[in-house]
């Protein structure tokens, strides 16, 4: 088949959720395409671009499916509803792309269309909160890099080692916080009330400069 930028851009996904940032290599993906590595710098310059472009893939993706889960919610949803959808649409694009959670977190920050599009839209909704310009930053960041290491999480590799139950009563007596009283919540839910959280938290941001003004 042709080469083409789409081609080279599916296989580095395919190849970095292998090998992750430091054994992605351009010759890697062109023995994944069946091509030669130099036919490859005719579409991308460099194994950089290559990054961008794949990172650019997956917040496109997470944009796109936002937009339309945003235009879903009724007129009065509030910015809360709104912060949720976005951070709902992108873990979602994150874990359905291989390696894409890997890809965010260990590529080196890349100023993609993408992925200012999903920080602008996320500071609008924050500035649309009340939420201070000082702080929109610091707080749109602090939900992207929890969603992302959200998903890091998720896809780690289990644990296999069994847990008997005179070591199970041992950590219970050591760790009562831990073992008794956090909750035992499906991923879905614990995404769910941890965004809430960070919207409190936003919150009270917003109320605390309304108070001050």
């Amino acid at each position: 088949m042709k080469l083409t930028k789409e081609r080279i851009v599916d296989a580095g996904m395919a190849t970095f959720a292998e090998t992750g940032y430091h054994g992605l290599s351009m010759r890697q993906v062109a023995e994944r395409l069946g091509a030669h590595a130099g036919s490859l710098y005719y579409h991308v310059r460099s194994k950089d671009e290559l990054l961008a472009l794949m990172a650019d893939r997956v917040c496109r993706h997470a944009y796109d499916a936002a937009g339309a889960a945003l235009a879903a919610l009724p007129p009065e949803a509030t910015w809360q509803e709104k912060t949720e959808v976005q951070a709902a649409e992108l873990r979602r694009s994150i874990r359905r792309h291989p390696g894409g959670a890997l890809l965010l977190a260990d590529s080196p920050g890349t100023l993609s269309t993408g992925s200012l599009s999903l920080m602008e839209r996320l500071l609008e909704t924050l500035l649309g909160a009340g939420v201070p310009a000082e702080h929109c930053g610091i707080a749109a960041d602090t939900l992207l890099s929890h969603i992302t290491g959200f998903v890091l999480q998720e896809q780690a590799e289990p644990q296999t080692s069994a847990v008997t139950a005179e070591t199970y009563a041992d950590l219970r007596a050591q760790f009562p916080l831990v073992m008794e009283r956090m909750p035992r919540l499906s991923q879905d839910e614990k995404f769910r009330r941890s965004v809430r959280l960070l919207c409190a938290a936003f919150e009270t941001l917003a109320k605390d400069d309304g108070s001050r003004a």
